[in-house]
Parts: structure tokens; C-alpha cells; sequence
């Protein structure tokens, strides 16, 4: 497991991070509804060659979770760049996931943030995304708040069991599900797939063109959440060489195939 001790606070929230390695900055930014565990088998590969700093997105994680927060993309670009402050980051290589991507995308176009390089895999970028379960819970919110614990964890667990190609272990079932159950952690889960809205990509959608630093997107193959056009079509608007698409993989890539992710970001600081 990764270790957080240390926590900002951004905009009213508590947002926990921690960092491992050595050498120039990587920041690695998780999608949902995970958290910065997800690097757990990928950052100490690349501890080695770079000071890895990775957080909880507000409302994710062992950030701070309570009623009434914001924790769309709206404010997640917003931590990133004060986060960038905190650190005393100015170019650092970025590798971003899902919600991740999207927060990189909307932190370089709307709050002027550089990076040396970028990595992007399965990322929320690009219009319509959202599945039928995201869509149903955000007409809903109050009703699946107010299920029954057992309930409740039965579709968190079915739910996160779609995210990869192969069956997530009990383990990182475990890992992923602990900040979502609760009374405080149920209602976080489900306030964050009501907060979820296309909007945010909609907003830079039609900024995005090549960025000025190397980018890298890859795709599971058999992504069941963000099919891999999309990834394709993203590579083709923001600059990357192309997507490359991960054998055995679906949206999860970190549990699917981490050393895949490993590879690419090896080979981008090579390069």
C-alpha cells in the first residue's frame, strides 16, 4: 500500500499525498471511483528515476469526504494546479488516469499547467461518456445513499469488478471498496457519480489540439467502460503518436497489465 502522511488544504478540503523516489517530479493522478492506491505495483518502478508525488482527488480516497462537497472535475483541476504550488512543481512528467486525464487536460488548458511529458490511459476525455449505471445513479442519488449496507456493497463490488479484464482479487476489491462503504463512505460514492457531468469535458473538448510536451495514450483493448476509439480519436487531437492498445487489459490497467503502464513511462523519460 501507498502512504499518504501528508495532507493540503485546497478550497476548504483535506487532500491527502504522499511521494517515493528521487530525481525530477511525476505526478500521478487516479480516475473513480478509485484512488491513488491504484499505482501501488507501478510507482516503485519508477522511484528510481523520478520523485513520484500521487494524491486522493477531493472526495476520493483518504481525502476528506463530506456532505454537500464538490468533488466534480470542476474543482479537481483546481487542486492539481494549487497542489503544483504546494510542491514547487513547475514541468513535471504527468501519468493520468480516467477522471486523471481529464483533470491533467483541464489543468493544462484552463489553468495553464506544463508538463515535461504525458501519459494518458483510458482516460475521461472525450463526449459522450458516462454509462447507464452513472446515469441512473445521478437521477437517484438519495435513493441508492439510503440502501441497505449489504446492498450497498454487492453493487460496489459488481461495479468495480467491470473495471478490469480479469477478476479483481479479494484483495484489491478490498482496497478499492474501503472508502466507499460506511455511512460516510456510501454517501461519498454515490455524491461523486452525481457530480459526474459532461459538461467538464465539453468545456475543453474543443480547445484540445497538440500540447507542447511528448504525450502517450494507451487503452485497454477491452475497456467495457471507455471503448478504445476513443482513445484513438484522443490521440489524434491532442498530439500522441497514436494509442496503443494493451492485450488482456480492460479500463483498469493498473491491475490488468501495470507493467504495460511501467513500460510506457519508462520509455517516454528515455526518450
Amino acid at each position: 500500500m501507498l502512504d499518504l502522511p501528508n495532507t493540503a488544504i485546497i478550497e476548504g478540503n483535506a487532500v491527502r499525498w504522499g511521494m517515493i523516489g528521487r530525481g525530477p517530479a511525476l505526478v500521478a493522478i487516479h480516475g473513480t471511483p478509485f484512488s491513488s492506491q491504484v499505482w501501488r505495483n507501478i510507482v516503485p518502478h519508477l522511484a528510481d528515476q523520478r520523485t513520484v508525488y500521487y494524491f486522493d482527488l477531493v472526495g476520493y480516497g483518504q481525502s476528506e469526504q463530506r456532505a454537500g462537497q464538490d468533488v466534480s472535475l470542476g474543482v479537481q483541476n483546481r487542486v492539481l494546479h494549487a497542489l503544483f504550488q504546494v510542491w514547487g512543481l513547475d514541468r513535471p512528467d504527468v501519468l493520468a488516469h480516467d477522471f486523471g486525464g481529464a483533470t491533467a487536460l483541464r489543468g493544462y488548458y484552463l489553468n495553464g499547467l506544463r508538463y515535461a511529458s504525458l501519459t494518458l490511459f483510458d482516460a475521461v476525455a472525450l463526449a459522450p461518456w458516462g454509462s447507464p449505471f452513472v446515469q441512473h445513479v445521478r437521477q437517484h442519488e438519495q435513493a441508492f445513499t439510503g440502501l441497505p449496507d449489504y446492498m450497498h456493497r454487492a453493487l460496489l463490488n459488481a461495479y468495480l469488478q467491470t473495471s478490469a479484464h480479469q477478476p479483481l482479487s479479494p484483495q484489491a476489491l478490498e482496497i478499492y471498496s474501503a472508502p466507499w462503504v460506511g455511512p460516510v463512505g456510501q454517501a461519498a460514492f454515490y455524491r461523486q457519480i452525481a457530480q459526474m457531468d459532461q459538461a467538464f469535458t465539453d468545456e475543453i473538448e474543443g480547445q484540445y489540439g497538440p500540447l507542447d510536451c511528448p504525450v502517450t495514450v494507451l487503452w485497454g483493448r477491452h475497456d467495457q467502460w471507455i471503448p478504445p476509439d476513443k482513445g484513438e480519436e484522443l490521440a489524434r487531437r491532442i498530439g500522441g503518436k497514436g494509442c496503443t492498445l494493451i492485450e488482456e487489459a480492460g479500463h483498469l490497467v493498473q491491475e490488468d497489465c501495470p507493467e504495460a503502464i511501467v513500460a510506457a513511462v519508462l520509455n517516454t523519460l528515455a526518450r
